[in-house]
């Protein structure tokens, strides 16, 4: 369950050897940072996502296309 806090952004992993040396406002931008990089690949996933479904519909790509 810890990791996957983690991994989600709910719970800061225990500090690394160079996380140890990072200020307070160098930790809490850091974490800032994960989390934005995680919102991003969702969006990019999703647009991703929908750019084949639009593809697909407008027969631009055939129907059996995998869209990943």
């Amino acid at each position: 369950m810890a990791e996957a806090d983690q991994q989600e952004g709910r719970r800061e992993a225990k500090p690394a050897a160079t996380e140890a040396a990072l200020s307070a406002n160098e930790r809490e931008e850091l974490l800032r940072l994960r989390r934005e990089n995680r919102q991003l690949k969702l969006e990019r996933d999703i647009l991703s996502r929908a750019t084949a479904w639009f593809a697909r519909e407008t027969g631009v790509l055939p129907s059996g296309s995998s869209g990943s």
